[in-house]
């Protein structure tokens, strides 16, 4: 049968109108899925999701490409996958018991023409083994290095190593060793020198890593140290005076403990007479000859420290320590005897004015009966008859 020119215009517009609405309602099925990341020994759930399915069929396939489910029968004879869901617009697959060789690419497929495809990677995590500190030396001196290794044996991917000492945190160098089926082996080295209160301290190695929270190792430091030295006097309580007893006690604290105590006077000998039971010293009837500085000296693996006592021996007159000096009473006294003066000065001034220095003279006796100046001179010369009556006085 011949076709026109026209007829088979036709036919190829028809062609295209069928392809584009099929094309049109391909597009329009949106298949989606999402990566997985399970730790080993876990289970991992994969998701089909199919947005404005026409009843086209949904599989999963395995990174081999083998089904795994068409639609919900399981054609792969492996029973830990397992049916969570399935409808038209989803398949939902779990995989118990996840191990290495589970990991790769799912597909999930559409039955459209051509097909569509999502991919889901699946990562199995693998939790490194309990870490583990190892140091170059149990027991260490104050002042000196030490060192300590930790170790995070197979995991995947590669672990990262913290250190904590106390509240303070270290770095350490860390190394990588990748070891068989993508598995790594992290070492960390870290350096540091110790201090006496470094004795007794934690030092965590702490493990970062995606499948596992809260994995540690944890050493305590045990350091040496040299003594810590301190003179304590027992007796007397006060002032050493002639006559009294001294007793004066050393306290060492050291690790090791101090092996050796000994008690020594700088620049002289110990009085002859003095006593030295363990880490006391006692000397009875002191007297100034003793006067100086006495030392107590203790020793141990580590080293050897010392404290110095100053003794100085007072005369058996000398007084206690200076009474606490009362200002209240002070400003008491100073008050009365300040009202004291001014009451004395108020008293001379009255009396001194109340006898005034004045003048007068026997002669001028009549003046003050005279009427008038020349009456007054008549009656004082008159009064120059009597000389034997003559006198003056001074009040």
């Amino acid at each position: 049968m011949a076709i026109t020119g026209s007829g088979s215009l036709l036919i190829s517009l028809s062609v295209f109108v069928i392809s584009a609405v099929f094309l049109h309602k391909v597009d329009s099925q949106n298949l989606a899925t999402d990566n997985v990341s399970v730790i080993e020994g876990e289970t991992a759930t994969i998701s089909c999701r199919v947005k404005n399915n026409d009843d086209s069929v949904i599989q999963l396939l395995n990174p081999n490409r083998q089904t795994i489910y068409f639609r919900d029968v399981r054609p792969l004879k492996d029973s830990r996958f397992q049916l969570v869901n399935f409808s038209d617009n989803e398949l939902r697959v779990s995989l118990s018991n996840v191990s290495l060789s589970d990991e790769g690419r799912y597909v999930c497929q559409l039955y459209t023409d051509p097909p569509q495809e999502a991919y889901a990677d699946i990562t199995v995590l693998v939790p490194p083994g309990s870490p583990v500190i190892e140091s170059r030396e149990d027991v260490v001196s104050e002042g000196n290095e030490t060192e300590l290794t930790c170790i995070a044996i197979g995991s995947k991917p590669a672990a990262s190593i913290r250190w904590m000492k106390g509240e303070e945190e270290l770095t350490g160098e860390m190394t990588v060793e990748e070891m068989y089926d993508r598995m790594f082996t992290v070492t960390s080295r870290v350096r540091f020198s110790v201090t006496k209160e470094d004795d007794g301290l934690p030092v965590d190695c702490i493990i970062d890593h995606p499948a596992v929270k809260d994995l540690l190792a944890e050493r305590h430091l045990e350091v040496l140290y040299k003594p810590e030295v301190k003179i304590v006097v027992t007796y007397p309580e006060g002032l050493t005076r002639e006559g009294d007893n001294l007793d004066l006690t050393c306290i060492a604290e050291g690790k090791p403990h101090p092996h050796q105590i000994n008690w020594l006077r700088v620049d002289e000998d110990v009085p002859p007479h003095a006593v030295v039971t363990g880490s006391d010293l006692y000397i009875e009837n002191l007297n100034k000859s003793y006067n100086g500085t006495y030392r107590c000296v203790a020793s141990n693996t580590v080293g050897e420290a010392y404290d110095d006592y100053i003794l100085y021996v007072y005369d058996s007159r000398a007084g206690g320590a200076p009474q606490k000096i009362d200002h209240a009473v002070i400003g008491g006294v100073v008050a009365v005897v300040m009202f004291a003066i001014l009451c004395a000065l108020i008293v001379l001034g009255r009396y001194f004015a109340r006898h005034k220095g004045t003048y007068f003279t026997h002669e001028a006796k009549g003046a003050d009966d005279a009427a008038d100046a020349d009456t007054a001179i008549i009656n004082a010369e008159g009064g120059h008859n009597n000389t034997d009556e003559k006198k003056e006085y001074y009040i």
